[in-house]
């Protein structure tokens, strides 16, 4: 990644693939998570509503038909840091992509598409997935999400450890 782009980054002119943004962070080292955590107190509960789920991406994600827009949306249930698991509710617009780079990070992860379509990269090979298919493999082996169909996809995913 060059000076540049991270200078582009930092004014808004640029937004950064999954993949990037995972190597900026691997080099503090911090987790989305992490970056992405409110530093104000928070009370322990069982229950997370739809409105307190914390969104821990930037949005602004690759579109490879267009410039970036926002595309993405990764909403964490409760704080990753308390818990050995992590889990999200995904949903990837028409055109989303995690970046044109697969990436991978520590752990395993599973997930369940509940809506339309994905097509998932692990290593070399693309599966497409619709609804009630659903996806297990360890993340560091290289992977990628793309959504290149025509409706949102919808997915609840899971990783453990916490590390996304």
């Amino acid at each position: 990644m060059t000076n540049g782009l991270i200078s582009m980054i930092e004014q808004g002119r640029s937004s950064p693939s999954i993949a990037s943004l995972k190597r900026i962070l691997d080099a503090v080292p911090m987790t989305f998570s992490e970056f992405f955590a409110d530093d104000g107190p928070s009370v322990e509960t069982f229950v997370h509503r739809a409105e307190d789920l914390r969104e821990i991406s930037l949005g602004a994600v690759l579109d490879l038909r267009e410039a970036a827009a926002d595309l993405l949306s990764l909403r964490q249930v409760g704080d990753a840091s308390r818990h050995k698991i992590q889990m999200l509710h995904e949903v990837y617009a028409p055109g989303a992509d995690t970046g044109p780079e697969l990436y991978t990070h520590p752990g395993e992860e599973a997930g369940i598409v509940i809506e339309g379509q994905i097509a998932l990269t692990v290593i070399a090979r693309t599966e497409v997935l619709g609804p009630g298919d659903a996806y297990l493999f360890e993340s560091n082996k290289p992977h990628r999400f793309h959504n290149n169909f025509t409706k949102r996809c919808v997915i609840v995913s899971a990783c453990t450890p916490p590390s996304f």
